[in-house]
């Protein structure tokens, strides 16, 4: 018999937006088409972390409604976003007996147990554990050790963890709405999700998702995830400079911002001119380049720091990919690439068909790699356990992390 078209759905709450994406993946081969899609304002958030329940809630069920209404299916299950500061990634290692049998996926879990268990506070949540190379009785370099035969297995693994508290309140959010978040993911991740190739994560390459109150960065190498971090400053930042600099109100600070600011110094000295019905409100061009510019210089002072946190200063072939809201400022590219001291380009998601070109936008990264999450996701589930802090539930597969409600 025919396998059904499986829906797929992410969920990006963020601080400003939140925006829906809901796809329909084929059975043979997993390619997803965008068959509804939604975004409105978003309320009760700050700097990525929830801090009031119900005004998130409104704005998801109005978000969901229109998805639901452009697509004709009911949504009761998505991969969501996580977001905020706290969000970290730590190195951990563990090592394991496996003498009397073949490793199995039960070795697998107790090992990731024995390399989290104590090393992760009590006060946070495991998002995801990454493993990024195996060791069999000395022999590196192993990335499936399943089915192998040895006396002792060893993991190098990169942890992913959230205050506990704001994995909760996500979890809240969504049960608010009335659906299931079976999946949580740091936003950063999930855009990388959306715009990276495997080439390009073999390589080395950085994406800096920059939104409206927080800029993630994620770094891959080798094909892995090697780091991740949060700048708790975004495109909104450049808004509030602006109207304090220039003395107007966010309304027109944010127009100027979209319409004339540039990442770069403007080879223009004409006043930057804002109709209001009748008037027109000028603004030095010079005043407006240094708002912009200081902003800029301060986040990607930040940005450059992680990178030599994680290593990877200057030391990335494939450079430095800009998505979410705040990578349509014109120029940044140009910018980041003299800034960083490494390639720059704009990311937007690939490998969508539908009605795609709605989502083909930077800011659409995220969610639309939450989706792909969704797509990934094995079917069946079991309860989550807490376990030194972190939330986990083991499904069928290689060390996937599925999140449930908490009870």
């Amino acid at each position: 018999m025919e396998e059904k078209v499986r829906f797929v759905v992410g969920i990006d709450i963020g601080t400003s937006t939140v925006r829906a994406v809901l796809g329909s993946a084929r059975p043979n081969d997993g390619v997803v088409s965008v068959v509804g899609y939604g975004e409105v304002e978003s309320a009760g958030l700050r700097r990525g972390a929830v801090k009031e329940l119900s005004l998130p809630i409104q704005a998801l069920d109005k978000c969901l409604a229109a998805v639901e209404q452009m697509s004709g299916v009911t949504i009761d299950a998505a991969a969501v976003n996580i977001n905020g500061a706290n969000i970290v990634s730590t190195k951990l290692d563990g090592m394991i007996g496996v003498a009397d049998h073949e490793i199995n996926e039960d070795d697998i879990v107790r090992l990731e147990d024995v390399a989290t268990v104590g090393k992760v506070p009590g006060n946070r949540a495991l998002i995801d554990f990454l493993a990024q190379e195996y060791v069999l009785d000395g022999q590196g370099g192993i990335r499936e050790p399943l089915g192998m035969q040895g006396a002792r297995l060893e993991v190098k693994a990169t942890a992913i963890t959230a205050l506990l508290p704001d994995f909760e309140n996500v979890q809240r959010v969504c049960e608010g709405a009335h659906f299931q978040a079976h999946i949580v993911e740091p936003s950063v991740m999930a855009a990388a999700r959306a715009v990276l190739t495997n080439q390009q994560k073999e390589n080395g390459v950085a994406v800096v998702d920059m939104g409206s109150a927080t800029t993630g960065i994620a770094v891959y190498d080798e094909g892995e995830l090697q780091y991740v971090g949060v700048v708790p400053k975004g495109s909104n930042d450049i808004t509030r400079d602006l109207a304090t600099y220039l003395m107007t109100v966010p309304e027109v600070a944010e127009e100027i911002k979209t319409r004339f600011a540039t990442a770069r110094p403007s080879e223009s000295d004409k006043d930057v001119v804002i109709k209001r019905g009748r008037d027109e409100l000028r603004f030095e061009r010079a005043k407006v380049d240094e708002a912009v510019e200081a902003r800029l210089d301060e986040i990607f002072e930040a940005l450059r720091k992680h990178l030599k946190h994680a290593g990877y200063d200057k030391r990335l072939p494939e450079g430095i990919v800009l998505v979410g809201g705040g990578a349509k400022l014109k120029g940044l590219d140009e910018y980041v690439k003299d800034r960083m001291e490494l390639a720059a380009r704009i990311g937007k998601p690939i490998e969508v068909m539908g009605v795609s070109e709605a989502v083909m936008k930077p800011e659409y990264a995220a969610v639309v790699g939450l989706m792909f999450a969704d797509r990934d996701k094995m079917v069946t589930f079991e309860k989550p356990s807490i376990v030194a802090g972190k939330a986990k539930a083991k499904d069928g597969g290689f060390l996937s992390k599925i999140f449930k409600s908490f009870r």
